[in-house]
């Protein structure tokens, strides 16, 4: 049986569903997909000169300064702007550059993305105190 927690994003104060609500989390894979293909590009094609081995330790860092700037500036990677999502603080306004920085190192170290809370937000959302939701 278990409790009723009610939808994902409900204790946030986040509408259930349409603009502003939690977003999906397959949406939310596919915005990271594309975020890491564009950085692999990028660093397979400007700064690995080739080197498949090099454009993967390349990609990281191209990844955290494409994220601390587009997300830290415009709420958002280009991934997840094609997908329609963007990040936003806990209380609705922008993410702190401080607060985007950390979400993004710990967005790198991978286990923490993977460790979800009740609303579907992953460790790094919640140390970042960030939430995905929808545009």
């Amino acid at each position: 049986m278990g409790a009723d927690f009610g939808y994902r994003g409900k204790r946030l104060g986040l509408p259930e569903e349409g603009p502003g609500a939690i977003a999906p989390i397959g949406r939310r894979f596919g915005a990271i997909f594309i975020d890491w293909s564009f950085c692999m590009v990028i660093a397979y094609g400007l700064l690995a000169r080739g080197d498949q081995q090099a454009a993967g330790n390349w990609a990281l860092g191209v990844f955290l300064l494409m994220s601390a700037l587009t997300v830290g500036t415009i709420g958002c990677t280009p991934g997840k702007r094609l997908l329609g999502l963007r990040v936003v603080s806990e209380d609705g306004g922008r993410l702190g550059f401080g607060r985007v920085v950390v979400r993004t190192v710990l967005l790198l170290l991978v286990i923490p993305a993977l460790v979800w809370d009740r609303d579907g937000r992953g460790l790094h959302d919640r140390l970042g105190r960030a939430v995905q939701v929808r545009m």
